[in-house]
């Protein structure tokens, strides 16, 4: 007895085995690069130089576009919410609304989302562009370990910057939700700022600012996790870089916002 195989279904297969089987594969190798990641942590200290190296590509080169996001998102949201607030005479309370956004979730999501479309993007370009040129197979051959001559200073070079720069988004953006207040809603700088250091000094502020740096701290794990993952998985020359790539920046968006629901949800069930 023959079972004769159509085109459609061998396409229906294809599509389950990209859609459905690939990524659930791609997480677990890139859980697995983690865990020897975390093996290799002891011989960090012989890594400090390139771990500052990717501190600073990671942090300071990202410092102008996240400092132009941060400061309009908090104008934004000062216009958008205060022109509501405005309409109950409540305009006054921007500053809480602003900070608690801020902290608790914008500044460490749209911190993760610029650093994975820059910093993420390159870093999967650069062990890519290794990885096609057999440069990791002669670190193999020379028993150099990629993952602890490359993963390991990226790691924890970009999960260490990630949380300073959404505290610094915070800032930035309660000071330009700070301007759009005064000006357009007519609320003085001495209330406004009153009111946020009232709630930062509270017991829902200080969770607030802890959460969104632990969700920094998240992001920032997976986002060089994942492109890490793909640099090392890329095949194909300069085609497979480019694959990726695209590939690094769309899986960190998707779980950027994943783990952002998740975490939100179980700390502020």
């Amino acid at each position: 007895m023959y079972i004769v195989v159509s085109p459609s279904m061998n396409h229906l297969k294809k599509l389950v085995l990209v859609y459905l089987v690939d990524p659930f594969i791609g997480a677990g190798e890139t859980l697995f690069l983690l865990l020897r990641t975390a093996l290799v942590l002891p011989h960090l200290f012989f890594k400090r130089q390139e771990t500052l190296t990717q501190m600073y590509l990671a942090g300071f080169k990202s410092l102008f576009v996240v400092s132009i996001v941060a400061t309009f998102t908090g104008m934004i949201i000062s216009l958008q919410t205060g022109l509501a607030l405005l309409d109950f005479g409540q305009q006054d309370l921007i500053g809480q609304v602003i900070v608690v956004t801020l902290t608790r979730e914008m500044s460490p999501f749209m911190t993760a989302l610029i650093l994975s479309a820059s910093v993420g993007s390159a870093m999967a370009a650069e062990i890519g562009t290794m990885k096609v040129s057999e440069e990791i197979d002669a670190l193999e051959v020379m028993s150099i370990d990629p993952i602890k001559y490359l993963v390991l200073p990226r790691v924890i070079g970009f999960t260490i910057m990630i949380p300073v720069l959404a505290n610094y988004a915070s800032t930035l953006g309660i000071v330009g939700g700070s301007l759009v207040a005064n000006t357009q809603l007519g609320v003085e700088f001495d209330t406004y700022y009153t009111l946020v250091l009232e709630i930062l000094k509270s017991k829902n502020g200080l969770k607030d600012i802890w959460v969104g740096n632990f969700k920094a701290y998240i992001f920032g794990l997976t986002i060089s996790a994942i492109s890490c993952h793909q640099g090392l998985s890329a095949k194909g020359g300069a085609i497979g870089v480019g694959i990726a790539v695209r590939q690094a920046v769309v899986q960190s968006f998707l779980f950027v916002i994943i783990f952002g629901y998740f975490l939100s949800a179980i700390f502020y069930r």
